[in-house]
């Protein structure tokens, strides 16, 4: 996937640092130009991450809800514009939850495609090296650290996302989870997220969201993941 540097205008830079006085630390890896978030192709097919995730949900969920998240970030962001523009400090701040909402619904969205990739392609298997002292410091051994983050995952209430970070401050990896589509912000990087909203699993799986959990780690790309540990 391309990426460039985020560059939003002055409104939408602020709405998104709204809820912290850090920039989110994600959002270089997702697609802007010329201020206008733009929906980033993917650096495989729809179905190539078959059978655990099957082509159908990847076109609805990039297509359709990704591209979703892009456009509404887009219209909040013009809406911004127009209220600082005319000093409407009301409406500004009633727009800052639209524009954090759907600005990390299309952050996230990003670096999920990127942390994932076929099986015949280097998705799967277990992460190596640096990467892999890191969990194992956290979490002793790397089967410990996928119950656990699944385990994180069964206990989201609603929607969410649940991400490997690095703690910036004192280097360690650990698991966190996020409600609705806030971002990973602050003093934390993100390594890996999994998505844990329905339309990333229903219509495939149904109800048994578990057999999603299990199914994922065998697209997962630890070579990105570790690439953003560096």
């Amino acid at each position: 996937m391309s990426t460039t540097l985020l560059r939003t205008s002055n409104a939408a830079r602020a709405a998104l640092r709204a809820s912290s006085s850090k920039r989110t630390a994600s959002m270089a890896s997702t697609s802007f130009i010329r201020g206008k978030a733009t929906l980033p192709d993917l650096p495989y097919d729809y179905g190539a991450l078959e059978p655990s995730i099957s082509g159908k949900i990847m076109e609805l969920h990039h297509k359709n809800h990704h591209q979703t998240y892009v456009n509404s970030f887009n219209a909040a962001s013009e809406q911004l514009e127009a209220a600082t523009s005319k000093g409407d400090i009301a409406a500004a701040i009633a727009l800052q939850p639209l524009i954090n909402f759907h600005g990390g619904g299309h952050v996230n969205h990003s670096l999920f495609w990127e942390n994932l990739a076929p099986s015949k392609n280097g998705g799967g298997g277990e992460p190596t090296g640096v990467l892999r002292t890191a969990i194992e410091i956290s979490y002793k051994d790397f089967s410990s650290f996928k119950t656990k983050f699944n385990a994180a995952l069964a206990g989201i209430q609603g929607s969410g996302w649940v991400w490997l970070v690095k703690d910036n401050e004192t280097g360690q990896v650990q698991i966190k989870t996020y409600a609705n589509q806030d971002p990973v912000i602050g003093k934390y990087t993100p390594l890996l997220g999994v998505d844990a909203w329905e339309h990333a699993y229903y219509l495939q799986y149904q109800n048994r969201k578990a057999e999603y959990f299990s199914a994922i780690w065998d697209v997962i790309n630890w070579k990105t993941v570790d690439s953003r540990l560096k």
